[in-house]
């Protein structure tokens, strides 16, 4: 059993924040080549590629709970990094959806940044920007 009380999480990491980023990760993972797929197939697997491939492949050194990934970069590029996700889902939402469920994937996308404030000071003050 897990000592709960004695482990600790990189700021951004806990369960509610985790979870509302990683929702908007899915809608952007799912909804991004959807949109894509009637106007281009290599342009819709290009971005499952770069939406999933990018943050695989790289992140900030100690961000990730789970380990480090291949190669390392500054704070701002993570950032960044979930930034490119959090516009594919509102972008592929409103070319998608019904206008109730792009608005609430919006309000989420909205809504992602301020629970990320925590994570993205520490990577910012971790890299030493």
């Amino acid at each position: 059993m897990i000592d709960t009380s004695t482990t600790t999480r990189q700021p951004g990491h806990d369960h509610l924040r985790g979870g509302l980023r990683f929702t908007t990760e899915l809608i952007a993972w799912v909804a991004t080549p959807w949109a894509l797929w009637p106007h281009s197939i290599p342009l819709a697997i290009g971005a499952v590629v770069l939406l999933i491939g990018l943050p695989t492949l790289f992140s900030t050194p100690g961000d990730r709970p789970g380990g480090d990934s291949p190669v390392a970069v500054p704070g701002s590029v993570t950032i960044l990094l979930v930034l490119i996700q959090l516009v594919a889902a509102t972008a592929a939402a409103w070319a998608l959806w019904p206008t109730w469920t792009a608005a609430t994937v919006t309000l989420l996308c909205l809504i992602v940044p301020f629970t990320e404030l925590p994570r993205w000071r520490h990577l910012m003050s971790a890299t030493g920007q």
